[in-house]
């Protein structure tokens, strides 16, 4: 059965608690760039990297915790990002390791606890 309707994108919501904050560490520590912000203060925001989409929600707007939310993020090179991550003031969790289920990725954390998991297709074994 096929689906009439085709799904053309996703934009996660972590929940976060000082906005600004995440959106300075986004930027600086991660590479993506301030999209939209929404409200007077901003109390949702998102950013962008390529067409990665991840949106920003202030605590203070939802009963969902800070940091409590995990997004994998599908990149052309684990390694490569890693290293430029490495750079720059990411929280790393662990480094970059090739698992059973075919990819190879590494962890990050924002301010809040919310974790990225940079990943990409692990290189067959030889």
């Amino acid at each position: 059965m096929s689906d009439p309707i085709e799904l053309e994108d996703c934009a996660p919501a972590l929940v976060v608690s000082d906005i600004e904050a995440s959106l300075a560490y986004y930027e600086r520590a991660l590479g993506f760039e301030v999209a939209f912000r929404y409200g007077t203060p901003t109390f949702y925001a998102g950013v962008c990297r390529g067409n990665v989409s991840i949106h920003l929600q202030c605590a203070t707007q939802t009963e969902r915790p800070p940091g409590a939310s995990l997004v994998n993020v599908f990149v052309s090179s684990a390694d490569a990002m890693y290293e430029e991550l490495r750079t720059r003031e990411a929280r790393i969790r662990k480094a970059p390791a090739t698992y059973p289920y075919g990819m190879r990725d590494f962890d990050v954390e924002d301010l809040d606890g919310n974790v990225l998991v940079f990943g990409s297709e692990a290189e067959p074994a030889s």
